[in-house]
């Protein structure tokens, strides 16, 4: 019987050595390598019953690796990811009183990904963990990713992880798969998308963009490094970095204008007309969309990590190294500054006068911001904090190399298949009721020509494309 191998590696953090592993199915024995790329490595063999308790032994062996950050590579040609982590501290707060903090859920390391909507809490952190919570705190999910989450992006109801491994994951179903791949020589510092478009902005201070069949279409340089803020609307796609804040043509084709803002930018937001940059000379400034005229200006009392607002931008709030949160009025007025009382704010955002903080120590933190509970914790009154725990039966969802087959007789939902189109492959529906000639983003890693799947849901995009919802099934 022939041997089947897999090969795994796994990019060192800073783009130094990989180490790789690979798994070895000869008949009833397993051989597994293991150790640093270019050498020979260690090897360890093991007998089994029969063919099957073999394959089954390498798969476990694989799986534990996949989830510890490994993926698939052809020996000899994967290049290391540049990763770079920010780096931040948190210093005591000099407010005088704690915000009025509902609930506290510590994920157990640093994160910066957060994303709230009407349904639920979001928080990525770096150890590829991310957890959705209700809004009363409960903890419903978690998805264990292979690398740690940079960012967390929504584009409507569809919920994207950008992780260290230079993938963006898919959450909207159980189980997540990679949606994007961006370029190993890309370094990522943020991500945002729009209507399937995803943009990234990087340490060079570089402006990528990508399609939702993950295909590359554009990319400008701005004049500055360090791009921790991008942003998108309809008409521009607004880039933060070193030396201020530039707007490029949704289409690339133009810079629209570019605004120098009072110091490096290291987070950004966006309204309607305005957006929103946080610098690491202790202020927020607020530009308008049309021509980067600088509308208010935001002070605090050390660098800011973030800033979100409410709706219409009526309050703006900021958190800065010093562990304070602050809100103003729309005009720059401060309203007030308190302690978060967990650490800096790396990530914020606002809803139902709620404020929703991810902090240094990887705490996802929900604060009354109602005018009421402001006023009595500028008092001295607060609420006890909960501290929110997991269920020991937690659902935990991975990325899978893999799809369930189902036989054709058995199969209920929507059918795409596999077709060849210029060189590429893509996937087109076949069932009734959908245009047959839009695209599906769809795991690149099954594409199989010819091959047939079976999907739960599928939504139409305003870009002309369809996206999927649910559990993916071969059809054989």
């Amino acid at each position: 019987m022939s041997g089947n191998t897999t090969y795994l590696e796994l990019s060192q953090e800073g783009g130094g050595a990989h180490k790789f592993y690979e798994v070895t199915v000869q008949d009833t024995v397993v051989s597994v390598r293991y150790g640093r790329i270019g050498a020979a490595g260690q090897q360890q063999t093991s007998t089994f019953p029969t063919h099957e308790k073999a394959q089954a032994a390498a798969a476990r062996k694989i799986g534990e690796k996949v989830r510890k950050g490994y993926a698939p590579a052809v020996q000899g040609q994967r290049a290391a990811r540049s990763v770079t982590r920010r780096q931040v501290s948190s210093a005591p707060s000099t407010a005088q009183a704690v915000a009025p903090v509902l609930w506290r859920f510590r994920t157990e390391a640093a994160a910066f990904g957060i994303h709230v909507d009407q349904d639920r809490c979001w928080v990525g952190n770096q150890d590829g963990d991310v957890y959705t919570l209700g809004h009363d705190g409960e903890v419903l999910a978690r998805y264990q990713l292979p690398h740690g989450v940079k960012c967390l992006v929504a584009d409507d109801f569809w919920i994207y992880a950008g992780c260290d491994d230079g993938k963006v994951y898919d959450l909207s179903s159980k189980l997540p798969f990679a949606a994007y791949d961006i370029a190993p020589d890309v370094d990522i510092f943020w991500l945002d998308i729009r209507e399937g478009i995803l943009n990234v902005a990087d340490r060079s201070g570089g402006l990528t963009v990508i399609d939702h069949e993950d295909e590359y279409q554009w990319s400008r340089r701005s004049q500055g490094q360090g791009a921790w803020m991008v942003r998108r609307d309809e008409h521009a796609v607004y880039h933060g970095h070193q030396r201020g804040v530039t707007a490029y043509a949704a289409d690339g084709s133009r810079e629209l204008w570019h605004t120098p803002t009072q110091g490096a930018v290291l987070f950004g937001w966006q309204e309607d007309a305005s957006v929103y940059a946080g610098t690491d000379r202790k202020v927020v400034q607020r530009l308008a969309k049309a021509d980067g005229a600088l509308e208010a200006t935001y002070a605090c009392e050390t660098v800011v990590y973030s800033c979100a607002t409410s709706p219409g931008g009526r309050y703006v709030f900021a958190g800065d190294r010093a562990s304070s949160v602050y809100c103003f009025a729309a005009d720059g007025t401060r309203l007030w500054k308190l302690d978060t009382g967990g650490g800096a704010a790396l990530s914020m955002q606002y809803l139902d006068e709620k404020l929703y903080m991810v902090t240094t120590d990887g705490s996802l933190v929900c604060v009354d911001a109602s005018d009421a509970a402001i006023a009595a914790a500028q008092q001295g009154t607060v609420p006890v904090a909960r501290d929110v725990k997991s269920a020991a039966a937690l659902p935990t969802y991975t990325p899978s190399a893999t799809v369930r087959t189902v036989a054709s007789t058995a199969a209920s939902g929507i059918v795409v298949e596999c077709v060849q189109d210029g060189g590429r492959l893509r996937v087109h529906v076949v069932s009734d009721g959908y245009e047959p000639s839009w695209n599906v983003q769809f795991p690149r890693h099954i594409r199989q020509a010819g091959a047939r799947y079976v999907v739960d849901e599928l939504s139409a995009a305003s870009g002309g494309f369809y996206r999927v919802r649910g559990e993916i099934r071969q059809l054989v």
